[in-house]
C-alpha cells in the first residue's frame, strides 16, 4: 500500500475544537494540503509530509482537498501519556528552542513503514483499535525521538506558560477565536489578574476590546485592501457571518457590504 493510500485516523484523547492547542500531536498528510498559521508564521503541509503541532499555542489551520479527497493521520501525545513514556525510557535533552507551533518532521522510511503498519489495526469503523493505540503511539514517539532528538525539549516540558507582555501578546493574537480563560493562561496569569491588567492597559474589558479590535481590522481590510467581508470574518475570529455583520453595523453605523 502506498503512503498516499493511508486511511485517516485519530489516535489519542479528544482535543479542543478551539484555536488553542491543548495537547501535542503528530500530523501526517496523505492527501490534500493543510495550511497553518500560529500568529508568527504561515505553514503549508503537502502530501507525504508530517509535523508536530505543539501544545499551549494558538494556531489556525484549514484544509484543501485534492480531487475531493483529504486524508490525514493524527496521533495525540497527551501529558499523561508522555509522563508514562518518560518513566519507561531514558531521554536526552538538547537545549532546543523554537517559537514555531508547527515543527516539521523530516521524511524517513521509518515513518513510512510505521504508517503502513497501521493498516491491520483499523477496526470496522475505520479507527485504530483501542487495544493497540497506546502501543502504536509509543512506537511512533520512539521513531520521532530517534529522528529528532531535540523533540524531547518540546514534548517533555510540562511547565506552564510564563508571564508575558500583555499588550504585545494581545496585539499579535487578537484574531484567534479562543476564550478569555485561555488567553489568561497563555499570558501566565490567573483570570482575575488578566482582567485587572487588561483594564489598566486597554481601559476596556477583554471581550469588548477583542470585538472592537477585530472590527477595526475588518474595516481596514475592506476599505484599504478591497477584501470582501465574507472572505475575512473567519480569519478575524468571528464564528459566523451574521454575527460579524451585526457587530460591524453596530460599531460603525454602516453595513460592511456597503463600504
Amino acid at each position: 500500500m502506498k503512503i498516499t493510500e493511508i486511511k485517516s485516523c485519530f489516535v489519542g484523547p479528544a482535543v479542543s475544537p478551539e484555536q488553542f492547542i491543548s495537547e501535542h500531536f503528530f500530523l501526517f498528510l496523505a492527501k490534500g494540503i493543510m495550511n497553518g498559521y500560529d500568529g508568527n508564521k504561515h505553514y503549508k503541509l503537502k502530501p507525504g509530509e508530517s509535523c508536530i503541532v505543539r501544545k499551549n499555542r494558538l494556531a489556525r489551520y484549514n484544509k484543501q482537498k485534492d480531487n475531493n479527497e483529504f486524508e490525514k493521520v493524527i496521533f495525540i501525545f497527551d501529558e499523561q501519556f508522555l509522563k508514562d513514556f518518560q518513566k519507561k525510557h531514558s531521554l536526552s535533552f538538547q537545549n532546543f528552542y523554537s517559537k514555531d507551533a508547527f515543527i516539521s518532521i523530516k521524511k524517513d522510511k521509518l515513518i513510512d513503514h510505521f504508517l503502513l503498519s497501521l493498516e491491520p489495526y483499523y477496526n470496522d469503523s475505520g479507527n485504530i483499535n483501542d487495544a493497540f493505540s497506546d502501543i502504536k503511539r509509543e512506537e511512533l514517539l520512539l521513531i520521532l525521538l530517534q529522528l529528532h532528538p531535540e523533540l524531547s525539549d518540546v514534548l517533555f516540558d510540562f511547565g506552564i506558560p510564563g508571564r508575558l507582555d500583555l499588550e504585545q501578546f494581545m496585539q499579535k493574537n487578537y484574531k484567534f477565536n479562543v476564550n478569555v480563560e485561555r488567553l489568561a493562561f497563555l499570558t501566565g496569569r490567573s483570570l482575575s489578574a488578566f482582567k485587572r491588567d487588561f483594564k489598566k492597559i486597554f481601559n476596556e474589558t477583554p471581550n469588548r476590546w477583542l470585538v472592537k479590535r477585530r472590527l477595526q481590522e475588518a474595516r481596514f481590510l475592506i476599505e484599504e485592501k478591497k477584501q470582501r467581508p465574507v472572505d475575512i470574518y473567519l480569519d478575524l475570529g468571528f464564528e459566523d457571518f451574521s454575527h460579524f455583520s451585526f457587530a460591524f453595523k453596530k460599531e460603525f453605523g454602516i453595513s460592511a457590504k456597503n463600504l
